[in-house]
């Protein structure tokens, strides 16, 4: 291959192939720093630290490096003793927050599908176990007065600790979805409408199955997460009865009647069994919906809808 001189980038020497630090490259520059994340990722080496910064490139596949075993391992550590790890970054910024007393950030960025939201996860979950662990350690160790073991929440909830990591399965069920290049997308944002309700038909075409997803599987770890965090089972069950009227609400049809400016049922099933869910009466939702009340002045009066109301 034949290129211009203008067109090449310096090469760095041999000594400074996958290196864990791209800081330290003699030449850092576009093509050297590809070069090294692309050599990098082949042998799954997916974290690499830029000075101060932690590059990482989602490897599309779960990996063994997450486990609480290897948590441990990087506690207490210095970010040069270990291989470049989100946890050793968590671990740098937990040690500042506990000896200097000072507020920490970290800001995790990137592209849609570039594993944010994972990422998110991970750094969670290591600072759940870390302080439980130091909180375990002082009072073995030093006898600190008023520190106890971790928290157990009243009924069948779990740890404190064990709460904070379990928000993550109920946050994703109800507010994430597949995008093109997500399957598993955070939608946690100020959405507004900007156009007629009419042309947003084009929603009721989400995707029902998504390729490697055990929705069985999701949902059990769903009801668990609830189960950690302390929800009742009537509370649960509520939950799930408002998403299902919801889902049955998108179902119902109305049509025109003719010769009126008014709005009726076309069939009531799908509002009966949305009536069954809220628990209220299914003569009074439709009559909500296709004559709802409006106060006019001082009083109180039914107004017909149309069918495109």
């Amino acid at each position: 291959v034949t290129v211009k001189k203008d067109e090449a980038q310096e090469m760095n020497p041999p000594k400074f192939d996958k290196t864990e630090d791209m800081a330290n490259l003699t030449f850092l520059n576009e093509a050297s720093v590809l070069a090294n994340l692309k050599d990098r990722y082949k042998d799954m080496m997916i974290y690499t630290y830029s000075g101060l910064f932690c590059v990482v490139i989602n490897p599309y596949k779960r990996l063994p490096i997450y486990t609480e075993s290897v948590i441990k391992f990087y506690m207490g550590k210095r970010r040069n003793e270990m291989p470049p790890h989100l946890f050793a970054t968590s671990d740098e910024a937990y040690r500042n927050m506990v000896q200097d007393r000072e507020n920490q950030s970290m800001l995790i960025t990137g592209e849609s599908g570039a594993g944010k939201t994972e990422n998110t996860k991970k750094v969670i979950a290591y600072f759940a176990i870390v302080g439980a662990t130091q909180q375990a350690a002082e009072k073995r160790g030093e006898g600190v007065k008023g520190v106890s073991e971790p928290k157990k929440a009243s009924g069948k909830g779990g740890t404190l600790e064990e709460q904070i990591v379990q928000t993550n399965p109920v946050l994703e069920a109800f507010g994430n979805a597949k995008t093109v290049r997500n399957n598993n997308s955070s939608r946690f944002e100020a959405l507004k409408l900007t156009h007629d309700l009419k042309y947003y038909h084009f929603c009721s075409q989400a995707e029902l199955t998504i390729d490697g997803v055990d929705d069985k599987e999701e949902m059990a770890l769903t009801q668990e997460a609830f189960d950690v965090m302390g929800f009742e089972d009537e509370e649960v069950l509520d939950l799930y009865k408002s998403c299902a009227a919801i889902m049955h609400m998108g179902e119902m049809k109305f049509k025109q009647r003719p010769r009126e400016e008014q709005a009726e049922p076309d069939g009531d099933e799908d509002a009966q069994n949305v009536a069954h869910c809220l628990g209220v009466s299914a003569e009074e939702l439709l009559k909500s919906l296709t004559k709802p009340r409006v106060r006019v002045g001082t009083e109180w009066v039914n107004k017909g809808q149309n069918l495109e109301q």
